[in-house]
């Protein structure tokens, strides 16, 4: 029972690799026929579930009530999509994002439902870093947009650059993780060597010293939270 569910679960995960828009299209009739066969076997399973449970005990469950939901949902979708691909309206299956819903809710799934309870527990204490880190990205494009946006700089494709508050914002995240390094620093670099200060500044404050304190703050609490949890579980 448990390798069947996990196998349908994978299979119903997967369906957005052949579902439009997909890697690997396929017709809309055979995916929407393997969604309704998963959906079958996960009501099957929660029927077979509340047979074997104390019948106060399943309504109080909340993975139970979630599972009925997605499945309800999956199927209003499906359905409301369907319809309107008859007739020719194009639409979005918006309840592609429930679909994880049956990997984390499922009574076998016990381990992965510990893992997602630590991390939702973990994302408040991490909350203050970000917002430091953001507060520290928003200033350095302010200062990026003063020292800049005045000196009609362009890139290499001939574009504007750093005169849009919102676009610098964007360059600047993308130079944390220095995919765009050291490209977004050329222009500037360019017009006077004395700028790479600001982008090497910009760099070692929050590359080297906000993700590093950003990962540390993650893993610690994630970590604390498993542990509790462990450790309640064992009681």
């Amino acid at each position: 029972m448990r390798t069947a569910t996990y196998f349908f679960i994978f299979l119903n995960l997967s369906l957005a690799l052949f579902e439009e828009p997909a890697v690997y299209p396929l017709p809309f009739l055979a995916t929407s026929v393997l969604e309704v066969v998963c959906l079958l076997v996960f009501l099957g399973r929660l029927t077979h579930f509340a047979k074997v449970t104390l019948h106060n005990v399943f309504w109080k469950d909340t993975k139970n009530i979630c599972i009925m939901v997605a499945i309800l949902l999956s199927l209003t979708d499906l359905a409301i999509y369907g319809v309107l691909r008859l007739y020719d309206v194009r639409s979005i299956r918006w309840s592609r994002i429930v679909r994880p819903i049956f990997l984390i809710n499922f009574a076998e799934s016990r381990q992965i439902r510990r893992a997602f309870r630590s991390i939702r527990n973990t994302l408040p204490e991490i909350t203050y870093v970000f917002l430091l880190f953001m507060f520290s990205l928003l200033m350095f494009s302010l200062m990026a947009l003063k020292l800049f946006g005045e000196r009609n700089l362009q890139t290499a494709e001939g574009l504007p650059y750093f005169r849009n508050y919102l676009e610098i914002v964007f360059d600047l995240y993308v130079l944390v993780t220095t995919a765009n390094s050291p490209d977004v620093m050329m222009p500037a670099f360019d017009f006077s060597s004395w700028y790479a200060l600001f982008f090497i500044t910009f760099v070692i404050v929050n590359t080297y010293i906000f993700m590093s304190l950003f990962l540390a703050v993650v893993y610690n609490n994630y970590k604390k939270h498993l542990k509790v949890m462990r450790g309640g579980a064992c009681d």
